[in-house]
C-alpha cells in the first residue's frame, strides 16, 4: 500500500514555471522535476479544491498547465470536520488568520490520514 501524499500547489507551480535565474529557485524547480519524474508514482496522491483554486490564479496559460497536471488526482472533500479543525488551528494560535488556506491544507491532511 502506497503512502498518501497531499500535493500542495507549490509543486505544480514549480513544474510549469519558466526557468528561474535565481539559483535557489532554479534548484527547487530542478528538484521538483526530478521528484515528479522519479518518485511521484511511489505515492497515493490527493489534492483538494483549495489546491485547484490556488492553481487557477495567475497567468491563464500557466494556470491551465497547472490544472492539467492536477487533473488525475482525487479530491479530498472539505467537510464540516475539516472546517472546524482549520478554524481551530487559527484560533488556537499555530497559524495566523491570513494562513486560512494553509490551515485547510493541514486540516485535510490530518482528517484524511495523509502521511506526507
Amino acid at each position: 500500500m502506497k503512502a498518501k501524499l497531499y500535493l500542495e500547489t507549490t509543486i505544480v507551480s514549480y513544474l510549469v514555471a519558466r526557468p528561474s535565474r535565481d539559483l535557489v529557485v532554479a534548484a527547487h524547480q530542478e528538484q521538483t522535476r526530478n521528484w515528479w519524474e522519479q518518485r511521484r508514482g511511489d505515492f497515493d496522491i490527493r489534492i483538494s479544491q483549495v489546491v485547484l483554486d490556488e492553481a487557477k490564479v495567475g497567468e491563464p496559460q500557466m494556470a491551465a498547465k497547472r490544472l492539467e497536471l492536477l487533473r488525475p488526482f482525487p479530491l479530498l472533500t472539505i467537510n464540516p470536520e475539516t472546517v472546524r479543525l482549520a478554524e481551530q488551528l487559527i484560533r488556537s494560535g499555530p497559524l495566523p488568520a491570513k494562513a486560512a488556506r494553509d490551515a485547510t491544507h493541514i486540516a485535510l491532511s490530518a482528517i484524511y490520514g495523509v502521511h506526507f
